[in-house]
């Protein structure tokens, strides 16, 4: 885990700069159109929303928009200040609302313990709703995270994954995110502008789609950033994933495969407690 850490990508910078300098109006739109369909026939309107790894926080402010009692946590301080950010650009209709953010890793049990404690039902002390988009395969121990966000999903709730699939190249990419965080910044900028033309053109070979054209909001650059510096990495095939999480107490209510090989699934499971 000392090896991680000394490589740790900084996640926090990037949502920042992706942010101020590239975020518009229409991602926003982008983005809502996106959570609406992972989301579908799950109504959150007074529902607990815990988003783990919220990042540029998006989601986080699109549950509140759509009535759900949101509340973040990221192991970077700074995306608490890009998320407050955020809400004033671009959601004049939370401006008096503050959502509450917990700064620490999920694998940390007394950060895991404020998030009970911040819970609404205190007899659970879980929430409605755990949704973790690409945050979980880089904390160090995917499956740990994994099974301690299940634990915070309140009986007959949502637990909605996003997790990188296993590919024959991803222990390739575990070896350049490594490298590209060991690496001084001249080293950095290079093999970003490297990668550039090179995931372009398989994104397009995999999808016929123009990879400029992001979803959720996104922006092909920061993407790119996001790709080659995103260490720790941990990847996982669906059927992997599916076979950690139903024994938990879960049913896999919808898959959203990839679109290219080593992007990500999307889950959504719900507890079969009630």
């Amino acid at each position: 885990m000392k090896n991680n850490q000394r490589a740790q990508f900084d996640f926090g910078a990037n949502w920042k700069s992706f942010s101020e300098r590239a975020l518009t109006a229409t991602d926003i739109d982008a983005a809502k159109k996106d959570f609406v369909d992972l989301t579908n026939g799950i109504d959150l309107r007074g529902r607990s929303f815990l988003d783990i790894g919220f990042g540029a926080g998006l989601s986080l402010l699109i549950a509140a928009l759509m009535g759900a009692n949101a509340i973040g946590c990221d192991v970077d301080p700074l995306c608490a200040e890009v998320l407050r950010s955020n809400q004033d650009r671009y959601f004049p209709d939370l401006d008096e609302m503050e959502i509450p953010v917990v700064t620490g890793s999920i694998l940390d049990e007394a950060i895991v313990d404020l998030l009970r404690a911040r819970s609404r039902d205190q007899t659970t002390r879980t929430y409605d709703i755990v949704h973790a988009w690409g945050a979980l395969h880089h904390t160090g121990d995917m499956k740990q995270a994994i099974r301690i966000a299940a634990s915070l999903v309140a009986p007959g709730g949502y637990l909605i994954l996003a997790i990188y699939s296993r590919h024959w190249s991803s222990k390739m990419w575990r070896i350049i995110k490594r490298f590209y965080n060991r690496s001084p910044h001249i080293v950095r900028r290079l093999l970003i502008g490297f990668s550039w033309p090179m995931i372009f053109l398989a994104k397009w070979l995999a999808t016929r789609r123009n990879p400029l054209k992001q979803t959720r909001g996104m922006n092909f650059h920061y993407d790119i950033v996001d790709w080659i510096g995103g260490y720790p990495y941990e990847f996982a095939t669906a059927a992997e994933i599916k076979q950690l999480v139903e024994p938990l107490g879960f049913w896999l209510m919808r898959i959203i495969p990839a679109t290219v090989p080593t992007g990500c699934n999307q889950f959504v499971f719900r507890s079969q407690f009630r």
